[in-house]
């Protein structure tokens, strides 16, 4: 563990700081008339957005935490060892969002403590919606505007308390397949909602929504911020076969297929 709340109330500091100004490059050029799109080694594709940002964070957090380990989207190297404690980054998760000009892209830092995401931050530039966790095991939306030094308006974040015959379900909106449907379609749905990058854990965090199913592949960059504000709001992030927890640090950083849960919802195997 880190330690002291005094680093921890520092990091939340710089987390939020860095989350912000990584926003704000990434949004100059969103806004710009064009960018250019790569493949990366797996396929996936990556922008110049994503390196700008991952510079910026990655030495912000070197220079305030070098002590602790860090593991980001955009630095093949650091997924070549595993930590126990570490800072993980998705400088700008939903890329296929941000090159279809859809706002739901969002900026993710986590800290990781014995396998478990302890403080989170989920930035969404495009739509100005600002997410963390703070040092005393609750989660906060923020509104805007966002000033580095200085802290606006805050709301807690809680999960809903749905009832089981009446369930709004989020979904991916680049990812969504036929298996997710399936899967769906044995809850008691009121409501459907399709949502980009990590603002599907943000949603349910803040009561928008009560579960999100994902049988499909993803890192634990994707994962970390969004699973650390869900579980502070009173959620939680399962393994789909398993029920268990998801943990990180895992060799290799994938994620199993997983479904996020507001507090009540039951798996089908509770049912």
């Amino acid at each position: 563990m880190i330690g002291a709340a005094v680093l921890k109330n520092h990091l939340v500091e710089i987390m939020r700081i860095l989350a912000i100004q990584a926003g704000d490059k990434i949004m100059e050029i969103y806004n710009s008339d064009d960018f250019d799109i790569r493949k990366k080694n797996d396929s996936s594709p990556v922008t110049v957005a994503d390196e700008v940002a991952d510079v910026l964070i990655s030495a912000g957090l070197k220079k305030y935490f070098p002590e602790i380990a860090l593991v980001t989207e955009e630095q093949a190297a650091s997924h070549a060892k595993c930590h126990s404690t570490f800072l993980i980054v998705d400088p700008l998760d939903g890329t296929k969002e941000f090159i279809n000009r859809r706002d739901e892209f969002t900026v993710n830092i986590a800290l990781i403590e014995n396998g478990v995401p302890t403080l989170g931050i989920v930035y969404a530039p495009a739509i100005k919606r600002l997410f963390y966790t703070s040092t005393n095991e609750t989660a906060v939306e923020e509104f805007p505007p966002f000033r580095e030094t200085d802290i606006g308006e805050q709301k807690p974040l809680h999960v809903g308390k749905p009832d089981n015959n009446s369930l709004i379900v989020v979904a991916s909106k680049s990812h969504r397949d036929q298996a997710t449907d399936k899967y769906i379609s044995n809850y008691k749905i009121r409501d459907s909602k399709s949502a980009g990058s990590s603002l599907k854990f943000c949603l349910l965090a803040a009561g928008e929504a009560d579960f999100y199913p994902r049988l499909g592949r993803t890192m634990e960059w994707d994962t970390a911020a969004g699973d650390a504000l869900l579980r502070a709001a009173g959620g939680r992030v399962v393994n789909f076969k398993t029920g268990e927890p998801l943990t990180y640090g895992k060799v290799g950083y994938e994620n199993p297929f997983f479904i996020a849960l507001a507090d009540g919802v039951k798996l089908l195997e509770d049912s």
